[in-house]
């Protein structure tokens, strides 16, 4: 990223600058913008990405510098640059402050007058990183090439983008650029050349057409009109409760998508009346007929979830799907169903169920996901008997937890230990479903890709999006952050800012559905990041873990398997700009996908020529409306 450094300006004058959309990066000299009061320059880091600086000088005492310094942590400004000169006291006491509130501590050294040794430069690396520093600066006066080269030695792996370090001076001006070439998080412009405060020093508006060409800022995609659907997950489970409702609930804020009018048409099937006014769905509750033959789409939730419901019944009923769910596993389906009383007769879509689901106590294996488990705590209480479930080593747990919320709106209680890596269940039988009224919220798996797009390329705000919301997928908010993104929550809109990305390791198996989009955040994430969970891919749409090697490779990003763990091998769009290594374009497919879609959209925007993908209005499964934020 480019860095302009902004100072001697006022508040009008900082306003009108950021708000241009010309900046990538800010850095504002608070000592050098004396008349900013700290509400003020609250106002500016509340919205842009900003580099807060207040050096110690004549006109700044080290007390000055740190108050100015801890207001700019505490509204949120991204980056705190102390220089290694500042007394260690205050050092430390910014750097708890900056740990406190996610902020990150760079630190900073200058030679002014020329280039030290190489060994003189390495110590001041290690005197950093002992200061608390997230990101080190080093700066030197090159009087030629050789001190630009001592300078350029610093860059090894391990302080992949961590290190930011240039030369001053004309024999060192294309080493601003060049400090990108070799990994660093961002480089130093001025905004004019009038406001150069360095010899050498690039115009902000001449290294952004040196390094992006026409693709800054923009990329495009339209990042100002997002509107994320619905939760299908939420969606689906409300929607089949209300068939189990005696009387009519009502559901609002609903948007369609293929899964979500998938479990529509099977309540439709089953007797209900559905009633859409706008966003508001009316479902009436009566399920008088049960047929031999339902259609549950191309949605494996679906399929699992209604299994056990179906079996209440104790008729033989077959289940059929569409598309990928035809013939896709259904691992451990028959094995837990037999705890209860019921035989499957295949494992995989199309499948019959046979006999009466039964009161049992039972322990189920997790690694098959949680969706069978949401549809037994489903069904179970509306047994005579209680039952207990005992479910080993549970993945996706927080689906679990969705289910039991959705169920306690419509009056179904469930009760859950858990300890170790034992989930315990109990289902108290006797119990019926009321009618509700409940508003859905946004889908956080929708809203994985755009944080990932604002993150990596323009900055985003998305609405209506709760930070406290349950649903799995919010993971990719601490994804982003272990990554060195500015990902933050304002009420209910949350905003991603384009920040320097570096290798972050996340374990996915509690939120699978997020793999194929962090694993092209990792692309463009300067380092090697490990995303675990593998294992958590069988059964979806495509074999996940097959389509997403595959692509990556495609796309020239360098991915090994370890175990459950995958290791991708990533780079900054600085850094790919700079090198000319975006990723690559051409045909693509999409596996018949929807999360595959949206990641290889993401990898377009940073690619070579035009990826074309076969089958991408296979995103309708879950966002119909996500292609056309791509130009």
């Amino acid at each position: 990223m480019v860095c302009t450094s902004l100072q001697n300006k006022s508040l009008p004058e900082l306003q009108k600058i950021l708000s241009s959309g010309a900046l990538e990066l800010a850095e504002i000299r608070i000592d050098l913008c004396p008349d900013i009061s700290n509400d003020e320059f609250q106002k500016i880091v509340s919205t842009h990405s900003i580099i807060a600086t207040c050096r110690i000088s004549s006109i700044m005492t080290a007390d000055e510098a740190e108050r100015k310094l801890i207001c700019a942590v505490e509204t949120f400004a991204d980056y705190i640059d102390v220089e290694i000169e500042a007394p260690s006291d205050m050092v430390c006491r910014i750097a708890e402050k900056c740990r406190t509130w996610g902020v990150n501590l760079i630190r900073s050294v200058h030679f002014f007058d020329g280039t030290p040794s190489f060994e003189t430069l390495h110590d001041c690396v290690l005197k950093c990183q002992e200061g608390y520093a997230d990101i080190i600066k080093i700066v030197t006066y090159a009087h030629n090439t050789d001190d630009v080269k001592v300078v350029q030695k610093l860059f090894t792996p391990s302080l992949a983008g961590k290190l930011t370090a240039f030369c001053m001076g004309e024999a060192g001006k294309q080493s601003r650029m060049d400090t990108l070439k070799f990994g660093a998080p961002f480089t130093y412009a001025a905004l004019s050349d009038a406001e150069a405060t360095a010899a050498g020093q690039w115009t902000t508006s001449q290294m952004l057409s040196s390094l992006y060409g026409n693709d800054f800022p923009q990329y495009g995609f339209d990042n100002k009109n997002v509107v994320i659907p619905t939760s299908k997950s939420v969606a689906q489970r409300a929607v089949v409760a209300s068939f189990l409702a005696e009387g009519e609930s009502v559901i609002r804020e609903y948007s369609p998508c293929g899964d979500s009018e998938s479990a529509l048409a099977l309540i439709r099937n089953l007797g209900s009346s559905v009633s859409v006014d706008g966003s508001v769905l009316k479902i009436d509750g009566e399920h008088d007929r049960i047929p031999q033959e339902v259609f549950v789409g191309e949605s494996g939730f679906l399929t699992r979830f209604i299994t056990p419901l179906l079996a209440l019944s104790g008729r033989q009923i077959t289940v059929k799907g569409e598309k990928t769910l035809v013939g896709r596993p259904l691992k451990g389906l028959s094995e837990t169903m037999k705890s209860f009383g019921v035989e499957i007769d295949n494992d995989s879509v199309p499948f019959t169920i046979k006999g009466r689901l039964k009161a049992s106590k039972a322990v189920v294996s997790g690694e098959y996901g949680s969706q069978l488990i949401s549809g037994l705590i489903a069904a179970l209480p509306l047994l005579q008997h209680d039952s207990e479930i005992t479910v080993r080593n549970p993945k996706s747990l927080m689906y679990i937890i969705m289910t039991m919320n959705v169920l306690r709106k419509f009056g179904v209680e469930i009760e859950c230990q858990q300890s170790d890596d034992v989930l315990h269940l109990f289902i108290r039988g006797g119990q019926k479903y009321k009618p509700a009224n409940i508003k859905l919220e946004a889908d956080w798996s929708g809203a994985a890709p755009m944080l990932i797009i604002g993150a990596v390329f323009m900055g985003i705000e998305l609405k209506d999006l709760y930070i406290d919301s349950i649903q799995a997928d919010k993971h990719i908010i601490k994804i982003l952050q272990n990554a060195g993104a500015k990902v933050y929550g304002r009420g209910s809109t949350i905003i991603a800012k384009k920040s320097p990305l570096h290798s972050f390791k996340t374990d996915l198996n509690q939120a699978p559905d997020l793999f194929p989009v962090v694993s092209v955040l990792a692309a463009f994430s300067e380092g090697v990041s490990e995303i675990s969970g593998l294992g958590r891919l069988a059964g979806k749409e495509s074999d996940r873990a097959k389509a997403i090697t595959e692509m990556l490779a495609q796309l020239g990003v360098k991915c090994t398997k370890n175990g459950d763990t995958l290791m991708v091998e990533g780079h900054s769009l600085s850094f790919r700009y700079a090198n000319g290594k975006l990723l690559k374009g051409g045909n693509y497919t999409s596996s018949n996908d929807h999360r595959m879609v949206m990641a290889l959209k993401i990898a377009s925007l940073g690619a070579d020529s035009k990826i074309i993908i076969d089958n991408e209005e296979c995103v309708a499964k879950s966002f119909p409306e996500f292609n056309k934020y791509f130009k």
